[in-house]
């Protein structure tokens, strides 16, 4: 499928929402430093940003190359490594949390963000398995 046709998916969109959400989640909690600055710190709380941030990068990458290939073990790896991060999103908004980060409407709103993309991801990688991706 070519990569212009990627945008028309379900599944990359909410993706991208995602993405979005938390980058803005990640920058607020880290007080707007920038990525290099986030991987160098020595705080919890910007190394959680950190990896918040890159998870969440990975998620649409990780759909256009399930997308993209004809090989169903890539697009299981592809989908595999997906509800890794799902999981990994949702330990980062407890560990933010436990973190004290006061504003917790915030996590809730990503975490709520997350529960919506699981949804439209599980019909996403029933349809992979069927190959119908």
């Amino acid at each position: 499928m070519p990569y212009k046709n990627l945008r028309k998916i379900p599944v990359y969109k909410k993706a991208l929402e995602l993405c979005k959400m938390s980058r803005e989640i990640a920058s607020y909690v880290s007080h707007n430093k920038d990525l290099l600055k986030l991987y160098q710190s020595n705080s919890l709380r910007d190394n959680i940003a950190d990896s918040l941030l890159t998870d969440a990068i990975l998620i649409p990458q990780k759909i256009a190359q399930a997308e993209c290939t004809e090989s169903f073990t890539v697009r299981m790896r592809s989908a595999f490594f997906i509800n890794i991060m799902i999981r990994n999103i949702q330990s980062y908004c407890n560990g933010l949390e436990r973190d004290g980060v006061r504003e917790k409407e915030y996590l809730n709103l990503l975490r709520s963000e997350l529960h919506s993309f699981r949804t439209i991801y599980l019909n996403w990688r029933s349809s992979l398995r069927l190959g119908n991706g």
